[in-house]
């Protein structure tokens, strides 16, 4: 492995590097970025480095070139292995060290790879940290001549399931769920995890497989879901909960086969614990359902919308201190009593926990929530350069009309009876979407209207 400058531009996303395994990818590239990183950190007066890796085929390679990068740079670094996001995250604060990388590209297709990274917080970085580290790699003024990094290993798997043991407690009632980790990287942890709690489980596509040969993971898009549907209501199960491919996310099923989005997910929640938190504020993105913010209101609390990605989100909720917050990927936030990070596994446990004192299904845990006609997050494939084009068009267009617009992650235009909000990604070529109004007809006319500016800007 060398130094290269053949780095591309485009793997430095929104909040992580992403790309194609071995197009962008490559053992060159990722020692070139623990060089980089090594010698960046130091500015920051970080001299160790919390290393892990998700169960890509294209990890365990590009993990030890990372390692060698940061080593040649002076850098101490601990080794956890093969982990969830999640295991990593409590690593950091366990070791109570700061900077740190994650080897894995989520839940984005088997062929890609990446790295989420923190410099001096806990929290990854995201936006202008992202570009700046960018610009000090291709400068490639790196430290040399200087004794080597120290490399240590690990194990924060015990420490990590006595974390759950030490904040959950259930109740009587024992829950009937099925688990999907979707052959991702939760699968080496999830059976150990489970048998700590009074929970009757089964679990599907549960052999760690990078290929991921039964379905895409990411456990929010509805149709990635459907053996999880199939054997909730083939087990007459309570309900069923899937993960994806590093386990920082969470989608659920109830009991009749039902596909409960993460806003709906979050009203459950924040139902519970409104009344067991002083601070009654509550953060959701620019992508969840009105159902949520008029339950937030309905409650007494305040609903705080922000922009959509993990790094900003969870960022916020940290730094306004609120209880709870997430968004309509699947990153749900608790710090009622957790740490804080977004965990797949604890956001099911806690749901489970619930269901737990009570002899309601999660479908009954929904009633009296406003309800509107939604789409799901419609994905239109674009390139890096024309989304953002596309984007700025149709603001252009929301502003020429007059609309009541919220710019503050692409353009959400709002009307007295739906809404529209176009974006693009900060994790692939893409232009994302989604619609509601009040009634079919209206939720129609609303999606027509936008799809038909993307498709024509983005011809």
């Amino acid at each position: 492995m060398k130094l290269t400058t053949d780095i591309n531009k485009n793997i430095f996303r929104g909040y992580d590097i992403r790309g194609k395994y071995p197009t962008d990818l490559n053992e060159d590239v990722y020692y070139t970025i623990g060089r980089s990183f090594g010698t960046y950190i130091q500015k920051f007066d970080q001299k160790k480095c919390v290393v892990g890796h998700d169960n890509r085929y294209s990890s365990e390679e590009l993990v030890r070139a990372l390692i060698t990068g940061l080593t040649d740079s002076g850098i101490d670094v601990i080794n956890i292995g093969l982990v969830t996001t999640p295991m990593y995250y409590y690593a950091q604060i366990k070791l109570n060290i700061l900077t740190g990388m994650m080897v894995t590209a989520s839940h984005n297709p088997k062929d890609e790879n990446g790295i989420k990274y923190s410099i001096n917080s806990f929290t990854n970085c995201k936006g202008e940290e992202i570009q700046d580290f960018y610009k000090f790699t291709m400068e490639q003024q790196f430290a040399e001549d200087i004794p080597l990094g120290e490399l240590t290993e690990y194990d924060i798997r015990d420490e990590y399931i006595d974390l759950y043991k030490s904040i959950l407690k259930f109740g009587d009632r024992r829950v009937k769920v099925v688990l999907d980790p979707g052959n991702g990287t939760t699968t080496t942890i999830i059976k150990d995890l489970f048998r700590e709690f009074p929970i009757d489980f089964d679990i599907i596509c549960g052999e760690s497989d990078p290929m991921f040969p039964n379905h895409h993971p990411d456990p929010c898009v509805e149709d990635n879901l459907k053996m999880l549907k199939e054997r909730v209501l083939e087990t007459k199960a309570d309900l069923g909960i899937g993960f994806d491919g590093d386990g920082d996310r969470v989608g659920v099923i109830s009991n009749s086969g039902k596909f409960i989005p993460t806003d709906k997910y979050m009203i459950i929640i924040i139902r519970d614990i409104i009344n067991k938190v002083t601070k009654k504020e509550f953060l959701y993105d620019i992508k969840c359902s009105k159902s949520l913010s008029d339950e937030i209101e309905r409650l007494g609390g305040k609903g705080i919308c922000y922009r959509t990605g993990n790094s900003y989100t969870k960022g916020r909720v940290k730094e306004l201190d609120l209880p709870f917050g997430g968004e309509l990927s699947g990153h749900v936030y608790f710090r009622d009593r957790w740490p804080g990070f977004d965990s797949g596994l604890y956001a099911g446990l806690r749901l489970l926990e619930i269901l737990s004192y009570t002899d309601k299904q999660v479908d009954d845990l929904l009633e009296g929530i406003n309800e509107y006609y939604s789409t799901e997050e419609l994905k239109f494939t674009s390139t890096d350069e024309k989304k953002v084009e596309v984007v700025d068009k149709i603001i252009k267009y929301c502003e020429e009309k007059g609309y009541n617009t919220n710019t503050i992650d692409g353009v959400r235009a709002d009307f007295s009876d739906g809404w529209g909000l176009v974006r693009y990604s900060n994790t692939g070529p893409n232009i994302t979407a989604r619609f509601e109004g009040n009634t079919p007809e209206r939720l129609e006319e609303l999606q027509k209207e936008f799809v038909n500016l993307i498709e024509e800007y983005n011809k």
